[in-house]
């Protein structure tokens, strides 16, 4: 760290892999020094506070910020306790700051009125950023598919980076795990699952975000994920007409001719036609029928969402109270 002089008083000068940071020496006390504390041992962390404009969003984000209950509950908290946890974030050019977790708590804080938040600066590489801000939220209560996908293969691409630089001496007979399974050991899926997590970052968005309503479930859509694009949309066209979801044993049959070269649409219908075992005896309705209780741009895939929706709150309001 080298310090510099300007018309604004000292600047401090940090240097990291590919990038150069000039910042006030008075903001020193935000950054996380990189050299240990002489007297204590340890690294020193402190907290400042910081305008929200001059923070932006992490380029890479995969998890979602949305308007939803649990939004509203972490605002309520903010306005009543503060900001408890400071967000992270780290320096990046013309004087901004990259969050790296804190997304949800710099959201709901804008929408209370704040002008500032507490932050902790850390200065960190663009591989170590990414493995930050992804270790930071998996441990999110809530996480949806295409989050945790997304998540697992930013994490899988900086571990195969970084694995795939010039060992030094020391380690040079010591064997690397592969990328997958120090996921696996961070996380606690297994590396089958990490694998098949990442294999969804493949989908399409409209089946991606049938994944997430649960209207397609998981194993299903890791066989999906192998079809083409074109194949995925095609697919889409057979459920609605077939007012279906595919079954594993479905998607299966659909990756297998995918895979010999024989899948088309006229065959993605037959096979989203059948009639699944256990649904003989199903409950079916017309869309006529449905229709009444809806607008009339109600698709049937929107309908049904709704449906299950109510059913959902239905039973918990009167099976499980």
């Amino acid at each position: 760290m080298v310090k510099q002089q300007c018309l604004f008083g000292t600047l401090l000068s940090i240097k990291v892999p590919g990038r150069h940071f000039l910042f006030p020496e008075s903001w020193r006390k935000g950054v996380k020094m990189t050299e240990p504390n002489r007297q204590s041992g340890e690294n020193e962390e402190r907290i400042i506070e910081i305008e929200i404009e001059r923070l932006r969003p992490f380029k890479e984000h995969p998890f979602q910020v949305k308007d939803d209950k649990e939004m509203f509950l972490l605002q309520e908290s903010i306005e009543k306790y503060g900001i408890l946890n400071p967000l992270i974030v780290r320096p990046v050019p013309d004087g901004y700051y990259e969050i790296i977790s804190g997304h949800r708590r710099k959201h709901a804080a804008e929408k209370l009125g704040y002008r500032k938040v507490p932050v902790i600066i850390r200065v960190l590489s663009e591989d170590d950023s990414i493995l930050s801000m992804v270790d930071s939220n998996l441990h999110r209560e809530r996480i949806s598919y295409s989050e945790k996908a997304f998540a697992y293969k930013l994490k899988n691409d900086v571990l195969k980076r970084k694995s795939g630089r010039k060992k030094s001496q020391v380690d040079h007979k010591t064997p690397r795990k592969r990328a997958i399974e120090i996921i696996s050991e961070d996380c606690g899926d297994s590396p089958k699952q990490v694998q098949r997590y990442i294999s969804l970052t493949k989908l399409i968005p409209e089946m991606l975000q049938k994944l997430d309503d649960e209207i397609i479930s998981f194993c299903p859509a890791v066989e999906i994920a192998a079809l083409s694009e074109k194949e995925q949309k095609e697919l889409l066209v057979a459920m609605e007409y077939a007012q279906a979801i595919p079954s594993l044993s479905q998607a299966q049959r659909i990756r297998q001719l995918s895979k010999e070269k024989q899948l088309s649409l006229e065959k993605m219908e037959e096979i989203m036609c059948e009639v699944k075992k256990g649904e003989i005896t199903r409950v079916a309705f017309t869309n006529e029928q449905l229709h009444k209780y809806f607008p009339n741009s109600y698709t049937p895939a929107m309908m049904k969402r709704e449906i299950l929706a109510l059913l959902k709150l239905w039973k918990k309001e009167s099976w499980e109270s």
